[in-house]
């Protein structure tokens, strides 16, 4: 692509660089040129106009944008391009889920030019039907055609969404010497709510192994959560100790995520339970959501998983924490 000024009378089919003026008409930046135009111009003064004009083998920017995109997304279900404009074409999701992203390919692809660009939302951030998940943009008004090959090579398929896989999640929650209220129930209901998944209930017990191991032998949803009115705080406490106790298994306690530590996962008969952190009773975010959409849309958590959710971990202070960060001197 060639970009710059040139004569009036060759600027024919170029491309207009700058918003101009001729008259009555005004003509917009990334407009091409017309007989017309031109004969405007020329009567309005003007002898020369910064342009670009593409080379054989340049694609124009909308179509780049276009062509780019469906590369990005293939036949990836839950997400719908934008209309291609200014070089631009959004990534959007159809329904609620996480962006499951390559970000080494997309690391590549944005190597390659930089005039072909792609920004997106963070890998697995949720995302609400309508939500904007990547914006694919074409910096020049146009490319040459090897960059764009390249760039749809090393981006096949980089962007989708996981959906939902889980439709119901069931509430085990302890009382312990004192009305919790069911703010537990309400904040968990907003969770599901976000990405659609239905509440199967909430079975209020004892805080005590037994008790809770027994409404975990007699909960049939696919997921399960406990909710204790005293904060586990090891992994033999009373909630890990009733999820042995009902033939399931603890794979993790604890998570470098604040609020959120005291996160403990496990599985029950092949369904996962997520031991909540007492922070979970409030809708903020904490290191429990993270957790729980995950394994909502079918993505496994592993401890080196949870290991890895350190950077970035450090959410914003909740006011309902018994023990905020930072007390008064």
């Amino acid at each position: 692509m060639r970009f710059g000024p040139v004569p009036v009378a060759g600027a024919l089919g170029a491309i207009l660089a700058h918003r101009e003026v001729a008259g009555d008409l005004v003509l917009s930046k990334g407009h091409v040129l017309t007989g017309s135009d031109l004969t405007a111009l020329a009567s309005a003064g003007y002898t020369q106009i910064t342009v670009a004009q593409l080379d054989p083998g340049d694609v124009g920017e909308d179509t780049a944008a276009a062509v780019l995109a469906a590369a990005l997304v293939g036949a990836a279900p839950g997400l719908r391009l934008g209309t291609a404009a200014t070089g631009r074409v959004n990534v959007i999701a159809d329904t609620p889920g996480l962006a499951a992203l390559d970000a080494a390919a997309l690391h590549a692809l944005n190597r390659i030019n930089p005039m072909i660009t792609v920004a997106t939302v963070p890998d697995l951030h949720r995302m609400d039907a309508g939500g904007l998940v990547a914006t694919i943009k074409i910096i020049a008004y146009a490319v040459p055609q090897a960059d764009l090959d390249a760039a749809c090579a090393a981006g096949q398929g980089a962007i989708a969404l996981h959906r939902p896989q889980i439709d119901r999640v069931a509430l085990v929650e302890t009382r312990a010497g004192r009305d919790l209220g069911d703010k537990g129930e309400r904040s968990l209901r907003i969770r599901l709510d976000r990405l659609g998944v239905g509440f199967a209930g909430r079975d209020l017990v004892d805080h005590d192994s037994a008790a809770i191991a027994a409404a975990l032998a007699a909960c049939d949803a696919p997921l399960i959560c406990i909710l204790t009115g005293s904060a586990t705080s090891d992994l033999h406490d009373t909630a890990p100790e009733a999820l042995r106790q009902a033939g399931g298994e603890v794979l993790h306690f604890g998570m470098p995520v604040d609020p959120g530590n005291l996160l403990f996962i496990g599985a029950l008969g092949g369904r996962p339970v997520i031991g909540l952190p007492g922070c979970a009773r409030s809708p903020a975010l904490n290191g429990a959501d993270w957790v729980l959409e995950r394994l909502l849309c079918g993505v496994a958590v592993t401890p080196d998983d949870i290991a890895a959710m350190g950077v970035g971990g450090l959410l914003k202070e909740i006011p309902s924490r018994p023990r905020p960060r930072r007390v008064a001197d």
